[in-house]
């Protein structure tokens, strides 16, 4: 089984709070992905950087990450599966962030862990397998 990288796992990680290459090496030969919606994300935070010096530690340390997985677009199954866990949480009242529920319906659509910091958001989606890195 694969697993899917949450964007907080990429912020710790940059942040120096959390080892991402131990982590991963210590999964042996899982193979390890991030979403196209987890780029934009790192990617909004180089944009939104209001200090020149801030803007280019983030470029480069987005830049670095981002070549080492491979990257999953949001394909049809997979907006299948976000239309079905959308309704799904909704109906229970129990709704999730927009870019999250995009991540979540990529794993359960592929079949992969979610890695995160943030299991609040994660532990409501039907069918999905989290891992907590901390």
């Amino acid at each position: 089984m694969g697993r899917l990288i949450d964007t907080s796992i990429l912020i710790e990680s940059e942040r120096g709070r959390l080892d991402l290459n131990a982590f991963v090496e210590n999964c042996g030969s899982e193979d390890f992905f991030i979403s196209v919606v987890s780029a934009s994300e790192l990617l909004h935070g180089v944009h939104r950087a209001n200090e020149p010096h801030i803007r280019t530690k983030r470029a480069a340390s987005v830049e670095g990450v981002l070549p080492q997985f491979s990257v999953l677009d949001i394909d049809l199954e997979t907006a299948r599966t976000h239309a079905r866990v959308w309704a799904e949480l909704e109906a229970k009242g129990e709704i999730i962030g927009p870019h999250d529920l995009w991540l979540a319906a990529t794993c359960v659509a592929h079949g992969l862990v979610m890695i995160t910091a943030n299991v609040r958001e994660f532990e409501r989606v039907p069918g999905l397998t989290v891992e907590v890195w901390k």
